[in-house]
């Protein structure tokens, strides 16, 4: 059996919606704006594939530190490790 290890791997409940919130997000998360410095929290939205940071960062909290394009570039603490990630507006949350 061949090893599969894709993107969401171990993610049926992690990423997975209530009932009455399943279906797109309202289109308010997509033109989020925030400003460099700001804190946000890094909340994965299920419906929307594309943006999306990888599943360890779900429920971290990261400050702002650009834009790149319709996605914005965080900094979060990992462990002592300080990675940058890019996530499009529906993935994150301002604090």
């Amino acid at each position: 059996m061949a090893h599969h290890n894709g993107p969401r791997k171990k993610t049926r409940y992690l990423l997975k919606k209530d009932l009455r919130r399943r279906g797109l997000p309202p289109v308010t998360r997509l033109i989020q704006r925030f400003e460099i410095g700001q804190k946000v929290h890094v909340v994965i939205e299920p419906s929307i594939h594309k943006g999306m940071p990888h599943r360890r960062f779900h429920g971290k909290t990261g400050t702002i530190i650009g834009q790149r394009g319709r996605a914005w570039v965080l900094e979060v603490t990992d462990g002592d490790a300080t990675k940058t990630i890019i996530a499009r507006p529906q993935h994150l949350r301002a604090q």
